[in-house]
């Protein structure tokens, strides 16, 4: 699948900024399986998500945890994503009785953020305290991002935004414009 940014002309005149104090990646290709439960069911089906993750436990809600290579995030009470930075993983099978699984890798464009003013820029358009003592290492929140529903993961070292497939260049845009004051490079 053709990423939604392969478009843009302007990655080559970011990536040459002087000092670039942040970096800016789109992951692609990548997968992402969204794992649900019914109410009822939902230890069962977090173990479920949890193998089909590589982890060795549950993923709490709003937190994250990473195993064989892929990461395990708890987006919703009744919902974990499993994300990878590898195309076409294997879906799970879930009885219908006890949750659904559906393949968003499709519906969301992944953007990491790294750089000591990463957290600056961010607070430009999120509601959000990034500091470590409030959002830490494996935290994972559904928030907005110029009036546009987003996921905001914070990996070790870096911010992932999990943004509408069909926003990502107008937001694109947005945050590389805003970047340009502390230094961008584009990776």
């Amino acid at each position: 699948m053709t990423s939604p940014l392969s478009a843009l002309n302007n990655r080559a005149q970011l990536a040459a900024a002087a000092t670039p104090q942040i970096h800016l990646h789109e992951v692609h290709p990548f997968s992402l399986i969204q794992i649900s439960a019914w109410p009822d069911r939902l230890d069962r089906v977090g173990h479920l998500a949890a193998t089909a993750a590589g982890c060795s436990a549950v993923a709490r809600p709003g937190r994250s945890l990473t195993g064989g290579g892929q990461h395990l995030l708890r987006v919703e009470p009744l919902k974990w994503w499993v994300i990878s930075e590898r195309e076409n993983v294997h879906l799970p099978d879930i009885d219908r009785q006890l949750g659904t699984v559906l393949d968003l890798s499709h519906s969301r464009t992944w953007l990491r953020l790294s750089g000591d003013k990463t957290p600056t820029l961010l607070n430009h358009f999120l509601p959000i305290d990034l500091r470590e003592s409030a959002f830490a290492t494996g935290a994972v929140a559904s928030t907005a991002l110029h009036h546009v529903g987003i996921t905001l993961w914070r990996e070790a070292g870096a911010y992932s935004l999990l943004i509408p497939r069909s926003f990502a260049l107008s937001l694109w845009e947005l945050v590389t414009e805003t970047a340009q004051q502390y230094g961008v490079a584009v990776n």
